[in-house]
């Protein structure tokens, strides 16, 4: 194992305190851990994130600490972080900024809007009416904003995390299939056991008494550069990758698939591939491996695949989902 990325290994215990002489990102991974409970694959799907420079849409109820999750990761960067809560009646200006008369210059001058950070929280992204949803398209997957005929570009690095309630649709503008494509991944956050709710209690009671997890340094933006470098060159084998593309590929022909046949509507885009590819690295360098192994890919499928397969009309009405197909792709594609 190359011991330069071995460096990098994670805590993977929930809630471990930051441990003495740990690298940077293994305690910001370890501090973000020590403020929740139970949410250790979604703390993973947001190092994945920072680290592949993708988007995050998380959903779930209310009061599940999506909001949180993002809070304490944003604490642990030495970068800029905004939040924009999304309602019926934001115009796209509230999100990318506008023009304003400047009287003393006598002329217009650019005020940039909250996507103007490097990690950005839209709440309840699905509130967002249509308008909206388009100005975040061009952010997350430009990385730039136009206005006026002008293009700014946005700082890097930069990172969406959307959050949706997945109870509430009165007043919801469901996201397009082309919006859902630029996310990364699709989380979806599920109630705490018994355990985990008596541990919640617990850490606010703590919190309340001024007993905060221990915070790490920020982790610094040429770090997590660096760190995002090393990503990029861990190791896919061949047969890793033609694994990634049969699944992929599973979604296109499904004709030796029973239990896909003539339920996909729409099949999963190159996009979809180069996101599983690159996940499954920073997964691996999360776990102090410096090459990918089927179970990073295997693990992250769900996540970065059901939202781009769309199951047709007669599937829907069965009850079929992408995670459902997803789940039977997985079943039936194994890896060499």
């Amino acid at each position: 194992m190359d011991r330069s990325h071995a460096e990098f290994r994670v805590p993977s215990v929930a809630g471990e305190a930051v441990p003495a002489g740990a690298t940077p990102l293994a305690s910001l991974r370890a501090s973000v851990e020590a403020g929740l409970i139970g949410r250790t694959s979604l703390v993973e799907r947001l190092m994945i994130a920072l680290l592949t420079g993708g988007h995050l849409l998380v959903e779930g109820p209310p009061g599940l600490a999506k909001t949180r999750a993002v809070k304490l990761l944003a604490g642990g960067l030495e970068a800029s972080f905004s939040r924009i809560q999304c309602t019926p009646d934001l115009m796209p200006a509230d999100l990318t900024g506008t023009q304003v008369f400047r009287p003393e210059a006598g002329r217009f001058e650019f005020v940039e809007g909250p996507i103007f950070h490097s990690l950005v929280l839209v709440d309840e992204i699905n509130r967002a009416p249509p308008k909206v949803q388009s100005a975040l398209l061009e952010a997350m997957g430009e990385a730039q904003v136009t206005a006026g005929g002008v293009t700014y570009r946005l700082p890097q690095p930069f990172m969406v995390v959307a959050t949706q309630n997945s109870i509430e649709h009165e007043g919801t503008f469901p996201l397009p299939e082309a919006q859902l494509d630029r996310f990364l991944m699709h989380v979806l956050v599920e109630l705490p056991d018994a355990a985990s709710e008596l541990a919640i209690l617990d850490l606010v009671e703590r919190e309340a008494a001024g007993e905060s997890p221990p915070q790490a340094a920020p982790l610094e933006t040429s770090a997590l550069l660096e760190a995002r470098r090393r990503v990029a060159a861990i190791h896919l084998a061949p047969a890793l990758k033609d694994y990634v593309v049969r699944l992929v590929m599973a979604t296109r022909d499904t004709s030796a698939i029973p239990e896909l046949k003539g339920r996909i509507e729409h099949a999963v885009s190159p996009r979809g591939s180069l996101a599983l590819a690159a996940a499954a690295r920073a997964r691996a360098f999360l776990a102090g491996r410096d090459y990918a192994v089927p179970e990073d890919v295997s693990e992250l499928a769900p996540d970065i695949l059901a939202h781009r397969v769309i199951p047709t009309w007669r599937a829907s009405a069965e009850g079929v989902t992408g995670r459902s197909l997803v789940r039977s792709l997985l079943a039936a594609v194994e890896p060499l």
